[in-house]
């Protein structure tokens, strides 16, 4: 009997237990809304519905071009070479346009977006990069790559890459320069009838904020259009010049001290004695090997370039002072020469003077030994008061001389190498400051577009 109701009770129990649970609010049954993800590309993307190869409408469904914005986050910029003429960026690179054959629906909201990972999926516009060297994707750990679908057909395409890119530089006032560098970007197959590239409003090009470039600064950035013509049609092109300001104290340190130096060390032979041959020589040629090889170092740094750099004029005219005062040396060992020859030719003719006076003399002491009167005695003194008139001649038609400071303060050093030493003092000093002056004056001052 007790069995019997047990058996009797227990259907009844479900049925009430499934009546319960019809009876609930839809609201509280639990939607797997991946799974509706999934059954939404599978919609969108099937191949009876949507064609990869067939760009989207125009605006409003129009058959004009399709518009793609775009908008870059700069990472990080790693190098600005010189010699290759090129610079390393890596960016975050965004587009954005309208494909209203991939609408659908959001379920209340539920499904924010659709996200791909496989770009050949959905059209892609043809972008390319029109001054790119080198580039590459970033694939670790996972490709960084993302295509977002948003309800309203709306089509998100953002990616990372590193590219290294060619700058062409004017190094006229190389290191006191600026460069622009720009990142264009261009329709490579596409023209403007079919697709239009315009930046995204607002803030199209980000950079980091903490952005360090070795050597430079990036002053600022602008954003602009390049389209081009060619025989097969009009392309839609943008571009971003990057402005750079070269950091000129790393160049003051490594270059311009240096040399100041090597010039200034040059200038010390000057206060060596002229018989100190070997210091002065030795002195003179390892400035100016020093130098030369400072200058070799500078110019395998830089491009062979047809023009004239503010480098090449800094290094060139130290190059110069301190040739200069190694052929200053030379100069001084010359007259020093010279004026050893002249001392010794002097006491030479005084030597025969004074010998040529003591004969007279003797000759005269024998003719007055002997007695006799000889016709010469008037001849001599004739010839005495004739040199006595002229040399009064010569006094009277002498100019009186007028003071002379310089020649009054030389007259102090008796020999000329000492005279060309105590110059050179003077004048290699005040020759290198007025070409500083010169040298800053105009390159500093100068306004970037004369460098063109």
């Amino acid at each position: 009997m007790a069995s019997a109701i047990h058996t009797a009770i227990i259907p009844l129990l479900l049925y009430f237990a499934q009546i319960c649970w019809c009876n609930q609010p839809s609201s509280t049954i639990k939607i797997n809304y991946r799974e509706k993800e999934k059954q939404v590309l599978d919609q969108i993307l099937g191949p009876s519905s949507y064609d990869a190869r067939i760009r989207p409408s125009g605006v409003n469904q129009t058959d004009g071009p399709a518009v793609v914005r775009v908008n870059i986050f700069v990472r990080s910029i790693s190098k600005i070479d010189d010699v290759t003429m090129e610079y390393s960026v890596q960016l975050t690179f965004r587009e954005q346009w309208l494909d209203e054959r991939l609408k659908f629906n959001d379920f209340g909201g539920k499904i924010k977006y659709l996200t791909l990972t496989e770009a050949n999926r959905v059209w892609m516009p043809d972008l390319f990069f029109s001054n790119e060297k080198e580039g590459r994707f970033h694939n670790i750990i996972m490709p960084n790559v993302y295509i977002r679908i948003f309800p309203y057909g709306s089509v998100l395409y953002s990616i990372r890459i590193s590219l290294t890119l060619s700058c062409p530089m004017n190094l006229k006032l190389y290191p006191l320069d600026r460069q622009v560098c720009s990142l264009r970007m261009a329709s490579y197959g596409w023209t403007t009838d079919d697709l239009v590239f315009l930046w995204k409003e607002g803030d199209p090009v980000q950079v980091v904020k903490n952005l360090h470039l070795p050597r430079f600064t990036l002053e600022k950035f602008l954003t602009d259009y390049c389209n081009s013509k060619t025989n097969t049609g009009e392309y839609s092109c943008l571009k971003v010049d990057l402005l750079f300001k070269r950091e000129f104290s790393y160049y003051l340190i490594q270059i311009y001290i240096p040399c100041c130096m090597l010039v200034i060390v040059s200038w010390v032979s000057f206060w060596l004695d002229q018989s100190a041959v070997s210091a002065r020589v030795s002195l003179g040629v390892t400035t100016l090997l020093t130098m030369a090889t400072q200058t070799s170092g500078i110019d395998a740094s830089l491009p062979p370039v047809s023009y004239t750099k503010a480098i090449d004029v800094w290094t060139g005219v130290c190059l110069t002072f301190v040739f200069g005062a190694l052929l200053e040396f030379a100069l001084v060992n010359y007259a020093s020469r010279s004026d050893m020859h002249r001392d010794q030719m002097q006491k030479q003719r005084r030597q025969c003077e004074l010998e040529h006076a003591a004969s007279l003399e003797a000759a005269a002491d024998l003719l007055q030994d002997g007695g006799t009167n000889f016709p010469m005695k008037p001849l001599v003194r004739s010839g005495d008061q004739t040199l006595e008139k002229m040399r009064q001649c010569k006094v009277h038609m002498q100019q009186p001389h007028r003071p002379n400071c310089c020649r009054s303060w030389l007259s102090k050093f008796p020999t000329r190498s000492k005279r060309i030493d105590v110059i050179s003092r003077i004048t290699f000093p005040l020759v290198f400051a007025l070409f500083n002056l010169t040298y800053w004056s105009t390159y500093l001052f100068r306004d970037e577009s004369d460098g063109e």
